[in-house]
């Protein structure tokens, strides 16, 4: 069966090994946005960058006769996703997404939740502090000309520097984070507010406990609203898996009609 991944995350990558691991009953193709200047490539087909908008992901899974598309990618990644839905549903392609679950605040958290990053670039206020901005660099111009705080910002790329806000400084780290080691950075850097986005997930979660624990402020920026879709939603690799397996011993027609 010749399927399709759009992928990026965690639960992508754990995705790839499991199809690795299927390679004669599976023929996977993993799609990058190119974000990354030196993504994790897995042992499958990979292909890097855009298709051109909907149409061109249409044209894509039709030209290679896709059977299945698991859409993995950032939940914040809005516009690959829409295009997702309309291309499958055009193109008759059963379709899945795999979201893990964002995060949610506990007892002893400080969280401000946002709509946006410019509601977070404002939610700093007008009081110096020291900010670890964990946002993408794809997500700074809004914080680009507040020059009244202290910046430390982690990313797995360098950023533009024309994007950085004034002084900040630029931490290069891959995920995942462990707990100890984000509560050292934070007393290290006497870190007093957190800038983040609701990705969810274990990889990124320490800086939220070490926050919790540390009495560390967390500015939350919300996860895009997308459209309802037409398709399945699932937590992880695991059952991403399972409902490839079924739609391989059942047939497509059985699932799209679930």
């Amino acid at each position: 069966m010749r399927v399709l991944v759009l992928g990026g995350t965690t639960e992508a990558r754990a995705l790839y090994g499991l199809l690795e691991a299927r390679t004669g009953r599976f023929q996977a193709t993993v799609s990058l946005a190119g974000a990354t200047r030196a993504p994790v490539l897995p042992a499958l087909d990979v292909r890097i960058g855009g298709f051109g908008g909907m149409a061109g992901l249409r044209a894509w899974l039709e030209t290679h006769g896709i059977e299945a598309v698991i859409d993995a990618t950032h939940p914040f990644a809005a516009q690959i996703s829409g295009n997702a839905v309309q291309a499958c549903t055009q193109a008759g392609v059963p379709l899945l997404r795999v979201e893990r679950p964002g995060w949610t605040p506990s007892a002893g958290d400080d969280w401000t939740l946002v709509p946006d990053m410019q509601a977070a670039a404002c939610a700093l206020g007008t009081v110096p502090r020291r900010v670890l901005l964990t946002v993408g660099r794809k997500d700074l111009l809004p914080f680009a000309t507040m020059d009244r705080h202290d910046w430390l910002l982690r990313s797995v790329d360098r950023p533009d520097s024309a994007l950085l806000p004034p002084g900040a400084r630029v931490l290069q780290a891959r995920g995942p984070f462990d707990e100890a080691a984000e509560e050292t950075l934070l007393r290290t850097e006497r870190i007093d507010v957190i800038v983040t986005k609701n990705s969810g997930g274990m990889a990124t979660a320490g800086k939220l406990v070490a926050a919790r624990r540390l009495g560390v402020a967390v500015i939350m920026v919300a996860r895009p609203v997308l459209a309802p879709a037409p398709a399945p939603v699932v937590p992880d690799a695991t059952a991403a898996m399972a409902w490839l397996d079924a739609l391989h011993d059942h047939g497509a027609s059985t699932l799209r009609d679930v």
